[in-house]
């Protein structure tokens, strides 16, 4: 070390002078690309020598075939690498060749970016969205949308997979160093000199024949021209009445007529009406009456209804909604009623002249089903039905000829038996006779009964009166009470347990067998709402009070079969 004592003695200064003269000739830096010369193959790496490092660097031949560079795979060939690591921690070099060729390539694409010039690339896969587009001069790969392959979508596109094209770069996120490519512009820009072209044949006020519908937009329909040129047409150009998307006066593939309404050379777009081909008809509007019918051709269908154009006047069209189709098919289809081209008649309902809409219906030039029933079979008429459909608590029976389905409700099918279980008995298709309950030609409801058709087992309560004695059956028994059948009556009633007897200890539904004949009073009578009482226990308290009525003595009262008697009319006698 005494060699650099003294920094100013001749040897000091030639071996500084020979130091400076080797380290100058490579830039030895992390991060930067420097390019070693092979001096060694083995049969899975390839040894390096770079001018300025200790050790020499080793590459994988794997990664230079996988960046195709097999062909530099020879001694002496020279191949440019990224210093990663100057030493790590086992003291070796770390280099890259792929990472070299990628930077490489970034380098390039940035350049291409900003310089605003074309690539030249491959599609070299297909992915979600897009494709990979491969870069043909560093192997960089960039993303290609779908949107930006063509200027109109292509079907198939296997003919330009592979196959070397110019790309123009339209985004390029440097911190990401992702690229997104588009063969779509390099094509438009080709095509803009000729589109130029094209539209100075066009001028205000020509009348372009045949052209076909493209495709819908929010605010307007695209239009194809001879196949060379694309026009639209506004949504306000589409009709003097009101549309709120183009689907509904065009389809895909018609053709119709359109006038020129604008030229811009500049933006090189042509616009174009399909309105202004005809008079406004709404000048001559004032000449149809409300209520009244014309003859309307059907120029469009639409799963809520038909687009419609008055016969008379041509352009001025309409929407006949579907709830407009008929009085009595709640989701009538207007594609099963009619087609494209049919002349129906329609009622107009409607004339708003500011907001330009006209308002039509078909099944107003039909008589109402529901007043023609309301009229023609008045509340209480016992009519011929037929079921035609039936859920959990109701039926469906269409009227005799009319076509209303009246609502049946299982309550009114007996007088009997349970609603629901006598509903089970009916199928679609069964023929019954119903009354007419209800009938509501603004709701458009009808209510029928079944019951109503037959005589009322309840009317044998008609010349009966509370606290009368009747004489029931018993059917059933069980912890709530007895059920009983009066004797001449179809129905049958309910004894509640408390009603059995005075005495609790007495009030036991399994004192009773069933078949048993028993007496018993009506303790509740309403004939309006059907309701009726029975009681045994009121009938006891009846008899009770008419003995003590006639039995004042007090010894009288023990020969009776109540065990409170006695007790009674002492209390009695002592009053």
């Amino acid at each position: 070390m005494e060699i650099y004592k003294d920094l100013t003695n001749p040897a000091s200064k030639e071996f500084e002078k020979l130091l400076n003269s080797q380290l100058s000739k490579t830039n030895i830096e992390e991060g930067k690309i420097i390019e070693g010369k092979i001096n060694k193959i083995t049969e899975k790496f390839v040894f390096l020598f770079i001018e300025g490092l200790k050790s020499e660097p080793v590459l994988d031949i794997n990664e230079l075939k996988s960046i195709k560079l097999s062909d530099k795979i020879k001694i002496g060939e020279k191949i440019q690498v990224l210093l990663e690591r100057i030493e790590d921690k086992n003291g070796e070099v770390l280099v890259s060749a792929s990472k070299a060729q990628k930077l490489r390539g970034w380098d390039k694409l940035v350049e291409a970016y900003e310089k605003k010039e074309p690539i030249t690339g491959k599609m070299i896969s297909k992915v979600k969205g897009g494709f990979i587009v491969e870069h043909v001069d560093t192997g960089s790969l960039a993303f290609l949308p779908g949107s930006q392959v063509d200027i109109s979508p292509i079907k198939d596109v296997s003919k330009l997979m592979n196959v070397p094209q110019k790309f123009a770069i339209i985004k390029l996120d440097k911190v990401r160093g992702n690229a997104c490519v588009s063969r779509r512009e390099i094509i438009s820009s080709h095509k803009k000199e000729d589109k130029a072209k094209i539209i100075e044949k066009y001028k205000v006020g020509d009348i372009i024949k045949g052209a076909e519908c493209k495709g819908y937009s929010s605010f307007g329909c695209f239009f194809n021209v001879n196949n060379e040129l694309d026009v639209l047409v506004h949504l306000q150009e589409i009709s003097y009445s009101r549309v709120n998307h183009p689907d509904e006066v065009f389809n895909i593939g018609e053709k119709h007529d359109l006038k020129v309404i604008s030229v811009d050379k500049e933006k090189l777009q042509v616009g174009c009406s399909v309105k202004q081909l005809s008079p406004d008809p709404f000048e001559k509007i004032d000449n149809y009456e409300l209520n009244k019918t014309y003859k309307f051709k059907v120029i469009k269908l639409m799963d809520f209804g038909a687009f419609c154009e008055l016969v008379e006047l041509p352009g001025l069209s309409t929407l006949l909604h579907s709830s407009e189709l008929s009085w009595t098919k709640k989701n009538a289809s207007v594609k099963k009623m009619f087609k494209v081209g049919d002349k129906i008649d329609c009622v107009i309902t409607e004339i708003d002249k500011e907001k330009r809409r006209v308002a039509i219906s078909h099944r107003l030039t039909k008589e109402n089903p529901y007043e023609l029933l309301e009229k023609k079979f008045p509340i209480g008429t016992i009519v011929q039905g037929e079921v035609v459909n039936k859920n959990e608590y109701s039926l469906f029976v269409k009227i005799e000829n009319l076509e209303i389905d009246a609502f049946l409700h299982s309550n009114d099918l007996t007088y009997l038996n349970n609603g629901e279980e006598e509903l089970d008995k009916y199928k679609k298709g069964d023929k019954i006779k119903v009354a007419i309950l209800e009938c509501k030609v603004a709701e458009q409801k009808v209510r029928v009964g079944l019951k109503q058709t037959q005589k009322d087992p309840f009317d044998w309560f008609k010349d009966k009166k509370i606290n009368q004695t009747v004489t029931v059956k018993i059917i059933t028994t069980d912890n709530k009470g007895l059920i009983v059948r009066p004797e001449g009556c179809e129905m049958d009633f309910q004894i509640k347990k408390s009603q059995i007897a005075i005495n609790a200890a007495d009030a036991r539904p399994s004192r009773f067998t069933g078949g048993e004949r028993i007496d018993c009073a009506i303790s509740e009578l309403d004939l309006t709402k059907r309701k009726v009482t029975l009681s045994i226990k009121l009938l006891e308290e009846i008899e009770k009070k008419e003995a003590l009525d006639k039995y004042g003595a007090e010894g009288s009262g023990k020969n009776l079969p109540f065990s409170s008697l006695s007790e009674d009319l002492k209390k009695k006698n002592k009053k």
